[in-house]
């Protein structure tokens, strides 16, 4: 296919699935993990661009399309995604989400699914479509679910999974037309996202040389482009745009920024439900903007029917000083009680948890503890193993499975 922008690519791929949904036709689609955070979103939208315009032999007509894991309504939770898609001229209305797979969904014959930034397709997502994922790009623990002979299959370390994508691609990228406007736009895209996650690329426990070899290419890209305003690109500028957006969660209640960047799991043995949502201010901005964080927590919780939740923050003070805090509740008596206390027990240690004291008020939970992580290079993606391993290891299962 011809190159295009990201906008029409956008439009291009929206019309081939409303076609797709009518008439059922079948459809290749590329989708991010279902927190939908920037990387996800990206990660998406760049892999399905460069699948559909820039593969290596050039005479593909198929068009990969890219669905943000998340409903219509939730992109307004992402202030920090409308900064970004600003640098590729597009708004987040123009994005493909669950809302455009129809309210029947398609059959799972109809479709060939590419998973970025995961590699288990959860929720209603997974249960009508993991048999038909065919390939990964990913940066999280290999979970074994999507076939070794799927292709590609990429499940390496990295700061950000787009540094993944692009390392990919870059050869064919490469080779392809040129069109630097679009190249410029594309480019941006991964940059935001890359640097987002390895915060400027300056956290050494992050980065990764995918994603030193990835910045140096798409930089590259932006400055060989001919439109005017990338000539002025500047990475800590850029990055501050960026972040600041990300930061200001202001207007959003406390239940929207639970569910903002939020994942949740079901463990297969147990069939214990767990829910983690990452924020990015600590317990007293939460506090401080509702006393019944607890309540909402519960509401949140029973929402989802969820065993356990997680609630991790990740933060920086006035001063420059980074900080993580980790609430865990167990939701319901005995096997959720027992995997949180496993948890507790087993990976005291290795996230440097400590007990803090706290004035949280709210329902009684038969489990609920906040800690100061002073493990600072844990993030969720090496938080959530360690909770879904206690899930596993304890004998929730067994316990479980004796109230039936």
């Amino acid at each position: 296919m011809s190159r295009a922008s990201m906008q029409s690519f956008l439009a291009t791929a929206k019309a081939r699935l409303q076609q797709v949904v009518k008439q059922r036709g079948r459809a290749k689609l590329v989708i991010g993990n279902e927190s939908a955070d920037l990387d996800s979103i990206a990660s998406a939208l760049v892999y399905g661009y460069l699948q559909s315009y820039c593969l290596p032999d050039g005479d593909s007509v198929d068009i990969t399309i890219p669905v943000t894991n998340i409903p219509s309504a939730d992109l307004a939770l992402r202030p920090e995604l409308t900064a970004l898609l600003k640098y590729a001229n597009i708004r987040p209305s123009e994005l493909i989400t669950l809302d455009d797979l129809g309210t029947t969904f398609l059959s799972a014959e109809q479709t060939q699914w590419t998973l970025v930034d995961h590699n288990v397709l959860q929720s209603d997502l997974g249960q009508r479509y993991a048999g038909r994922v065919a390939g990964v790009i990913d940066h999280h623990d290999d979970e074994k679910k999507v076939p070794r002979n799927a292709s590609p299959r990429i499940i390496e370390k990295s700061g950000s999974c787009n540094s993944l994508i692009i390392n990919h691609f870059c050869s064919s990228w490469q080779s392809s037309s040129s069109l630097a406007a679009a190249d410029a736009q594309i480019a941006k895209l991964s940059l935001g996202a890359i640097l987002i996650d390895t915060i400027n690329m300056t956290d050494r426990n992050k980065v990764t040389p995918h994603d030193e070899e990835a910045v140096q290419y798409l930089e590259a890209k932006v400055a060989t482009s001919t439109a005017t305003a990338d000539k002025h690109y500047d990475r800590e500028d850029f990055y501050n745009v960026i972040n600041a957006a990300k930061n200001n969660i202001d207007d959003l209640s406390i239940y929207d920024i639970l569910r903002k960047d939020y994942k949740q799991w079901t463990d297969d043995d147990s069939g214990l439900v767990l829910g983690t949502a990452a924020i990015v201010q600590n317990f007293a901005y939460l506090q401080s903007k509702d006393a019944d964080l607890l309540e909402v927590c519960s509401k949140f919780a029973t929402d989802r029917s969820l065993d356990l939740l997680a609630v991790m923050t990740a933060s920086t003070s006035k001063s420059g000083e980074f900080g993580r805090e980790l609430l865990l509740i167990a939701c319901k008596e005995d096997a959720p009680v027992e995997a949180a206390r496993h948890f507790s027990d087993s990976s005291k240690d290795e996230l440097q948890l400590v007990d803090l004291q706290n004035d949280l008020h709210g329902p009684e939970f038969p489990f609920v503890h906040l800690w100061k992580q002073e493990n600072l290079a844990a993030s969720r993606k090496q938080v959530a193993p360690l909770l879904r391993e206690a899930m596993s290891s304890s004998n929730a299962g067994s316990a479980t499975n004796g109230k039936l």
